[in-house]
C-alpha cells in the first residue's frame, strides 16, 4: 500500500524526503548500497553530490538521516544530538536573513552533499525555532518509521497511514483483546 499523505510544505519538506529515502516497511532503502545511493542522489541532490559519495559517506549519512528520523520521534539520547551537533558543525554557517527579512540557517558550501546536509539540518533547525516543526513526525509503527506531516486538526497523528499502519495497529489490539477475553473464560 503505497504512503497516501501529502508531503510537507516547504522547507520540511526536505527533511521529510530525506528521512523517506528509505520505506522500511516495504523493505526498501534507496541508501542500501553505493550505487542505489548514487541514483537517488542524483535525484534529489544532483550528480555532483552522487560523484562525492563513497563508503564512508554513505555510513555518515545513513547515520545522519537515522539520528534525525530518531530525533523527530522525540529521542533524547546523547549519541542521537551527537550526530546532529557534528553534522551541523560542518554543513551550515552562522543565522543569516534574506534580503526580505527571513531567517535562515545556510549550508557551510564547500561540497555538494554538504549541501545537501546543510540544507537538510537548516531547514530542520530555523523549523523548530519557529515552532513548525512539531507536525513533522515519525510513523508510530515500529517496522515502518516512516516521516510524514500530521495535518490533522489537532496535530494527534501517529500512523503514516490509517489504511496501513494504523490499520494493522487497530487488527493487532483487537486480537490482544480477544485473547484476553478468552484467556480468562
Amino acid at each position: 500500500m503505497p504512503y497516501d499523505r501529502p508531503a510537507a510544505p516547504e522547507p520540511l519538506a526536505r527533511v521529510e524526503e530525506f528521512c523517506n529515502s528509505a520505506r522500511f516497511l516495504h523493505g526498501e532503502d534507496a541508501w542500501s548500497d553505493l550505487p542505489g545511493a548514487r541514483e537517488w542522489l542524483r535525484g534529489h541532490a544532483g550528480p555532483a553530490a552522487a560523484e562525492e559519495l563513497d563508503h564512508t559517506r554513505l555510513t555518515d549519512l545513513v547515520r545522519l538521516r537515522e539520528a534525525i528520523r530518531d530525533h523527530l520521534d522525540g529521542s533524547t539520547a546523547a549519541l542521537v544530538h551527537d550526530t546532529l551537533n557534528a553534522h551541523a558543525e560542518k554543513s551550515l554557517r552562522p543565522p543569516a536573513w534574506s534580503p526580505d527579512g527571513t531567517p535562515r540557517i545556510p549550508a557551510a558550501g564547500g561540497s555538494a552533499l554538504g549541501d545537501l546536509t546543510g540544507a537538510v539540518l537548516g531547514a530542520l533547525a530555523v523549523e523548530e525555532l519557529a515552532g513548525r516543526r512539531e507536525r513533522l513526525k515519525v510513523c508510530a509503527a515500529p517496522d515502518c518509521r516512516w516521516v510524514f506531516y500530521d495535518r490533522s486538526p489537532g496535530s494527534k497523528g501517529v500512523w503514516c497511514s490509517m489504511r496501513t499502519c494504523g490499520a494493522r495497529h487497530k487488527m493487532r489490539a483487537m486480537r490482544e483483546r480477544r485473547n484476553g477475553e478468552g484467556a480468562g473464560a
